[in-house]
């Protein structure tokens, strides 16, 4: 398999650092702060300074003499009070790109120890459409379970449905309302079941019976009452498949699409086990969980409230459990909005006081919200919740006003061109979401996030396009795939930013953050473009520099489908534009 130069140099200074009875975990290089000067810079002489009461110059003087003579090595200095710079020769450079160009993972790395983590980033509820503020959860979850994956990590995702609350009762108590019974019930669609739920849930806000009603009928549900939980298994099954078109859409997969009503047996041992541990206590009238008061207090966490039902925090508390006993989790990441981040501190610290999942680490990555050009989050005209839905078929729209028609394309028809709309469409809505650290909020600008131009999905896979266009016409022209041969800046500045792949995918896994991909995926096709622009291919005359050219081209076509494909956005094979 091939290795990419930062590491190879890492274990080059090693030897070194072993060699002189230096402390190896010092050997490491890192992409040079200023590349004007060195390709790589190694500070470790900085940190060896202080225990081995020496000079850093002294010490970084010494490691440099060492690495003079390697002959990968084109040039070494020693600046500052310690930093060891180097720059590598092109002849090696170009070595270690064709090496990743024949290595199917491009030289990154696979865990050793693969781990089963459990993902939770999907929290739709029944009756209630998809809105932008599942947006991030679908787009960020996909992109982290996708980046686990190829890591080497063995990824479950479930959707976790809000199937088993209040809302349940409401929906069940309007229907009887308006039919009397729940004879029909059989017959609603999703329309029919969100109406329902948009009038009981007025109803419950200025009526106390209609809302006690409610409660009583949420109770008997949980209880087994058999009229209620078919109603409600429709009502469950219908807004299931509604949300799975959206997801469909969004290409977010969930290999379990569990609810909440499957914690209910575990909520019930949830509180014996907490009875048992001592740990429970009665506190007017509900059966609480008192937390660590600490720096920063949190509020007791309610395992059956005074009227008798479940508290809020149970049923994930329970879902821990059974991800602890019947997935074998070792880890478990949920990605939901960061205003939910004491909810999770509360359930995380119950499961350890309860001891329900040992060595399992939990992980809240929380985001910051969607937002509309006032800086608040995302709404339709007139005021209410933009729905996902609308959301998808507004940004196609925006894109169809840059797709030619069908007679005005060399041979592409109606379905092709819609086919690539919807691909456009969701990489922009996925890109722009992507690009922004996960904890920060962002504008969504429909005005410029679908441009060919500027850090848009649709630029990376623009850059993409275009050099399928060049590898078929270098094929028409007979020009064949040869070896990386380095002759000129851009080609050495495209083959060192290639090589960075695996240490950005690392980061991106090991930190749970898309944008450091899409941040590479961007100065990538950048350095693509200034690459191509002073390096012909199909004009130049020498072949094994056109070549040569052609092999860095196709690398840099895969890597940027690959890095599409960890933020779960697609390589259209053409792009087109009116």
């Amino acid at each position: 398999m091939a290795q990419l130069l930062e590491k190879i140099l890492n274990q080059k200074l090693s030897a070194i650092f072993e060699k002189n009875d230096l402390d190896v975990k010092f050997a490491v290089v890192k992409n040079s702060d200023r590349p004007d000067l060195s390709d790589f810079q190694c500070n470790g002489a900085l940190a060896l300074a202080k225990p081995l009461h020496k000079n850093p110059r002294e010490i970084a003087t010494l490691i440099a003499s060492e690495l003079e003579k390697d002959a990968d090595i084109a040039k070494i200095s020693v600046d500052g009070p310690g930093f060891i710079n180097i720059s590598l020769k092109n002849e090696f450079i170009a070595q270690e790109l064709n090496a990743m160009s024949e290595d199917e993972r491009f030289g990154c790395d696979k865990t050793n120890e693969p781990k089963k983590i459990v993902m939770d980033f999907g929290g739709p509820n029944v009756a209630k459409a998809l809105h932008v503020g599942h947006l991030r959860s679908a787009v960020i979850g996909e992109s982290i379970r996708r980046i686990e994956k190829f890591y080497g990590n063995e990824v479950i995702s479930d959707v976790h449905f809000g199937d088993w609350g209040t809302p349940m009762g409401m929906i069940l108590a309007e229907i009887i309302n308006q039919d009397g019974n729940l004879d029909k019930v059989q017959t609603y669609d999703i329309e029919a079941i969100s109406a329902f739920y948009k009038k009981a849930n007025i109803r419950c806000k200025e009526d106390e019976a209609a809302k006690e009603t409610a409660r009583q009928i949420t109770a008997a549900l949980q209880d087994g009452n058999p009229e209620y939980r078919r109603a409600w298994k429709h009502l469950r099954e219908v807004s299931v498949n509604a949300v799975k078109k959206n997801y469909d859409a969004l290409e977010a997969h969930f290999d379990l699409w569990l609810g909440e009503s499957d914690a209910h047996e575990a909520s019930s041992e949830i509180v014996k086990l907490a009875k048992e541990k001592g740990l429970a206590e009665l506190d007017d009238g509900a059966l609480i969980v008192r937390l660590e008061e600490g720096n920063k207090p949190k509020p007791p966490v309610i395992l059956i409230k005074s009227d008798g039902g479940f508290g809020y925090q149970i049923t994930d508390v329970a879902t821990i459990k059974m991800r602890y006993d019947d997935l074998k989790a070792d880890e478990i990441i949920y990605v939901v909005d960061k205003r939910q981040s004491l909810h999770f501190e509360q359930v995380f610290e119950v499961a350890e006081k309860l001891g329900i999942a040992p060595n399992v680490k939990f992980l809240h990555i929380g985001f910051g919200t969607v937002n509309g050009a006032d800086g608040k989050p995302f709404k339709t005209r007139d005021g209410g919740v933009m729905n996902l839905e609308d959301l998808i078929e507004m940004s196609k729209d925006k894109v169809r006003e840059s797709m030619p028609k069908p007679e005005d394309t060399d041979g592409y028809d109606a379905a092709y061109i819609e086919k690539l709309v919807s691909e456009i469409a969701i990489g922009a809505i996925k890109f722009q979401d992507l690009k922004n650290t996960i904890s920060a909020g962002y504008v969504f600008e429909l005005e410029d996030f679908a441009k060919f131009d500027g850090k848009t999905g649709p630029y990376i896979q623009y850059a993409i396009a275009r050099i399928n266009s060049i590898l078929r016409k270098a094929k028409e022209k007979g020009i064949a795939l040869g070896d990386i041969v380095i002759s000129n800046n851009e080609e050495r500045d495209l083959a060192l930013k290639l090589a960075q792949l695996n240490n950005v995918i690392l980061r991106a896994e090991a930190d749970k953050e898309p944008s450091i991909i899409s941040d590479y995926a961007y100065t990538l096709a950048q350095t693509f473009s200034s690459f191509y622009n002073a390096s012909p291919i199909m004009g130049e005359a020498d072949v094994t520099l056109a070549s040569g050219r052609l092999k860095l081209a196709k690398l840099t076509r895969d890597i940027l489908t690959l890095l599409l494909y960890l933020l779960g956005i697609k390589a259209p094979e053409v792009m087109l534009k009116a």
